[in-house]
């Protein structure tokens, strides 16, 4: 039994005994004895910096970082008994956990997956000490708006440093909280250096246009620190992963100002796959629908189920009449999440609600 154990380099959290087959269903366990077919086993505890007491409805984020394909993290909120337990997916050999609470998070833990083996993981966090902060976002050329891939972005002076992936997006994990000096270099596009301010337990996001050489043109750069509702709610992190293996569809409030609906319904009726049916005689009566899902209950297609900040809307579309524009404006939200189909889904969206797909909407 491989065991780790880390001080965390931010603050707190704890959970409930859960088992998982990742990409697929919930498996049910009871006890230690868990029985993962011949898989790993991460057996996670989340505790204070004592060791000695757990820490409730803290999230532990799993990525699995060396299987054969790319695979959005798992994000799993533990319980009282401070315990999760994960079943590896057959072809990873290696995860990176850590866990978060609020603005607090502990360090991250590298863990070498070995087949039909239990992993132990102690997670340690610690109250009001974050010291490190997050930078993510994205490199384009300044001129086409295409994605540069493989540019290097480091912070001057640290350790820090990655490398663009295919979609020009990049992700700096444990940066000083502080001002620091970014750095973006590629060949054939002019050096760019811009200064960039990290917060504590907070991700920022950088926007980096880069400068073919020898075009004088001044680079382009924007930063902006995310909400806190949608930092801690995870829709950036399902933002990024989505993206970049094709699952979900994500508006943040600047795409929603951008294109500016007067109700919300229209902008995701507008999403291949989606629209409005079921309407009646009223509009208010209209739901959205899944046109690529059957359903016995609608011709038009299968309802969509609805998340706002995280709490699942029953409903919608009845009797009464109301709809998803009856409770939030587009001026209110700060994102919004469209899946499609199981496949895609997030395991904190996961349920008999969902298998229709699934529309996530966070309010500023």
């Amino acid at each position: 039994m491989a065991r780790t154990r880390l001080r965390g380099r931010r603050p707190l959290v704890a959970g409930v005994s859960a088992i998982l087959a990742l990409g697929s269903s919930t498996v049910p366990l009871s006890g230690q004895g868990q029985d993962c077919d011949g898989r790993g086993i991460l057996q996670m505890v989340v505790v204070d910096d004592s060791g000695t007491i757990p820490i409730p409805n803290a999230t532990v984020i799993v990525q699995w970082t060396d299987a054969d394909r790319a695979r959005q993290p798992v994000r799993q909120e533990v319980g009282p008994a401070g315990n999760l337990a994960l079943c590896a997916p057959r072809d990873a050999r290696q995860a990176t956990v850590w866990a978060e609470f609020g603005d607090a998070s502990s360090q991250e833990a590298v863990v070498g997956i070995v087949p039909d083996a239990t992993h132990e993981v102690e997670l340690r966090l610690l109250v009001a000490s974050a010291t490190t902060g997050r930078l993510i976002g994205s490199v384009r050329d300044a001129g086409t708006e295409r994605p540069v891939v493989a540019a290097t972005v480091s912070v001057v002076g640290g350790t820090a440093t990655t490398e663009t992936n295919r979609r020009g997006s990049f992700v700096l994990s444990g940066v000083p909280v502080g001002v620091h000096e970014l750095a973006v270099r590629h060949l054939g596009y002019a050096p760019l250096s811009h200064v960039v301010s990290v917060s504590r337990g907070i991700t920022t996001e950088v926007d980096v246009g880069m400068v073919p050489d020898p075009v004088e043109m001044e680079p382009i750069v924007a930063t902006a620190t995310r909400p806190r509702r949608l930092e801690v709610g995870g829709f950036y992190e399902r933002k990024y992963w989505g993206e970049l293996v094709g699952g979900g569809t994500f508006f943040t409030a600047t795409d929603i100002e951008r294109r500016g609906p007067v109700l919300i319904s229209q902008m995701i009726a507008d999403e291949p796959g989606i629209r409005l049916g079921n309407c009646r005689l009223r509009r208010s009566s209209c739901i959205l629908v899944n046109t690529r899902v059957a359903s016995e209950f609608s011709p038009d297609g299968c309802p969509l189920s609805f998340y706002l900040d995280n709490t699942l809307v029953r409903g919608l579309g009845g009797r009464d009449g109301q709809t998803i524009d009856d409770l939030v404006r587009p001026h209110e939200i700060a994102g919004v999440e469209i899946y499609r189909n199981a496949a895609s889904l997030p395991g904190e969206f996961a349920g008999s609600d969902s298998q229709c797909g699934i529309v996530a909407i966070w309010t500023k």
